[in-house]
């Protein structure tokens, strides 16, 4: 329910909206919460309130875009290394390689040889999340690839790719469902922190992480600029993994017994 809460005020983010997000008023500048204001004004006299609600419809493509990807790839590439062989070794090494470096340094360094985009954030947090969804496909299509069904479906003459489409897929969704939710989480914050670094969504588009950026240099007159982007990112995160910790205990039978 938090969650659909949060979409759906992103969503209507420009009708919730009381000021114009760019609409700067430097006779405005740094005002604490009032009724003009509902969360204060920011050092270039903004209004908070509006450009947090934007921020949010950044936050939440990027992070439902980042989950779509990188569960695509990581399918198509896991499933790959758990059934042929010889391609096994070289698609994990090459994940291993990834994982050795940490995401948001990974991204950090896209980003710096790319002009900054949402595009470019997008692919720059793709990239260091599709090692996991890889590992996690991999070692489930280990696993089912010595399922009698699958089996059979070998010894009946059916191609591959159908025996992945039609018999291997249906039973990854629910782990993969799972998953998506947390990289997803994962999407968000990552997302806040190359922004608050300055190498993420540009300076002049409302996110989260800019506006704390923007905030940090006069957090001593003006904290309410940090704090409500700050909770609203916590509760945006806090909303995506508790659906996923509700979808693993619906989508595990053992789990849902014990429940």
């Amino acid at each position: 329910v938090l969650l659909v809460v949060v979409a759906v005020i992103a969503l209507c983010a420009p009708w919730l909206a009381t000021h114009d997000p760019e609409d700067i008023d430097p006779s405005a500048r740094l005002e604490a919460p009032s009724a003009e204001h509902r969360f204060g004004t920011d050092a270039l006299g903004r209004d908070v309130y509006s450009r947090a609600l934007l921020g949010g419809r950044i936050s939440l493509v990027v992070g439902c875009t980042v989950a779509a990807l990188a569960t695509v790839f990581g399918v198509v590439l896991g499933m790959v290394a758990g059934f042929v062989r010889r391609l096994d070794g070289p698609v994990m090494r090459v994940m291993d390689g990834l994982m050795a470096i940490p995401g948001i340094l990974l991204a950090i360094a896209l980003m710096a040889v790319t002009r900054a985009s949402l595009t470019t954030v997008i692919v720059a947090i793709t990239v260091p999340e599709i090692p996991r969804v890889v590992r996690l496909v991999r070692s489930l299509s280990l696993t089912l690839r010595e399922q009698l069904f699958v089996e059979a479906a070998h010894a009946v003459g059916t191609r591959l790719p159908a025996v992945l489409w039609r018999h291997v897929l249906p039973n990854m969704l629910a782990p993969l469902t799972v998953q998506a939710t947390f990289v997803a989480a994962s999407a968000v914050l990552i997302e806040a922190s190359l922004s608050f670094l300055g190498v993420g969504i540009p300076a002049q588009t409302p996110s989260w992480g800019n506006m704390m950026a923007e905030g940090r240099n006069v957090v001593a007159v003006a904290f309410h600029i940090i704090l409500y982007p700050g909770i609203l990112l916590a509760v945006t995160v806090l909303s995506i993994n508790m659906v996923g910790d509700g979808l693993r205990d619906a989508l595990d039978p053992r789990l849902a017994r014990q429940l």
